[in-house]
């Protein structure tokens, strides 16, 4: 079985309390300019109740057409029979993205020839060592197929470009950012940021620790992203807009996004333990990502959001 598709399988023991497990996508139709994001999600309550499966999905139209739409599916009782993601007719496996809610439906197959991106150190995800761990399986997928606001817009996607990405932990963190950039390239350059405080007492005084891999001409830099993200780099999460500062790779480093309002959903979350986060998400922010002497410039086909506590 290809790495990928070994990345994609669950992490969850079937067991173990208080644990969240995520498969995501994002991706950005190059005809219309309009962005997509499914997110697959698996809980298991802390309080030992029987582990649950839910998500949803978004469509954000290119401005002037729509405003974003969003609508979740589930919950559902997690069988553990599926060594993947099921959730009712929501398929979620290797290559394939499957489902319908009352105003969204979709049906669409993914390719990636790059390997795995690992925004988190890859023992991270191996070990259930740290509060949580992210890694993106296909960093430069090509999703194509339909998806469909019903009663209202269709797209038919051709080598969409995004990624399909997981999450394991023990629930959201305290405050956090994310950011997915295609920079094109003919090797698939791409960002992938998490930067994060987590719930953990003590932790949770501490500023974002920011994780970031970036992948130009074949090359994945740094080597060591916990160490970076601790000596090199450092984050400052708000809205509309979040940065990251810093050294990369030996030199300077200077990511600047913004989530406009128009552009964004606003998503309650629930940790294992009940607790709450909001999540703001935008398939169409902006970004400007600075290394050194090279610059890029991403208008509306930024993948990013921003999750905050009451």
């Amino acid at each position: 079985m290809p790495v990928e598709n070994r990345l994609e399988m669950r992490r969850w023991d079937g067991s173990t309390a208080g644990r969240t497990e995520v498969w995501y996508d994002t991706f950005t139709d190059p005809a219309s300019g309009a962005g997509f994001w499914l997110h697959h999600e698996l809980v298991s309550p802390s309080d030992g109740r029987p582990a649950f499966v839910h998500g949803w999905a978004a469509a954000f139209p290119a401005l002037g057409d729509a405003a974003p739409v969003w609508e979740r599916f589930g919950p559902l009782p997690d069988d553990g029979a599926e060594p993947f993601f099921s959730c009712g007719d929501v398929v979620c496996e290797p290559g394939v993205r499957r489902g319908a809610t009352s105003r969204l439906e979709w049906d669409l197959r993914y390719v990636d020839a790059s390997p795995p991106l690992f925004t988190f150190p890859r023992w991270s995800w191996e070990r259930d060592v740290l509060p949580g761990s992210q890694i993106v399986p296909s960093p430069s997928a090509s999703f194509s197929g339909e998806m469909s606001i019903v009663g209202g817009r269709d797209w038919t996607l051709v080598d969409a470009p995004g990624a399909a990405a997981r999450i394991y932990g023990h629930g959201n963190a305290q405050r956090w950012a994310w950011l997915h950039a295609d920079l094109g390239g003919s090797d698939g350059d791409v960002l992938e940021i998490v930067a994060a405080v987590s719930r953990r007492r003590l932790l949770d005084r501490l500023p974002p620790l920011p994780m970031v891999q970036l992948r130009v001409g074949g090359r994945d830099v740094p080597s060591r992203p916990l160490a970076s993200g601790v000596v090199a780099l450092r984050a400052h999460v708000a809205l509309p807009s979040w940065s990251v500062r810093g050294r990369l790779g030996g030199s300077p480093f200077r990511v600047d996004v913004t989530l406009p309002p128009e552009r964004c959903v606003v998503i309650p979350y629930t940790d294992p333990d009940g607790a709450g986060a909001t999540c703001t998400n935008s398939e169409r922010a902006d970004a400007v990502v600075t290394w050194g002497s090279r610059v890029w410039r991403l208008d509306a086909t930024a993948h990013a959001e921003v999750g905050l506590r009451p």
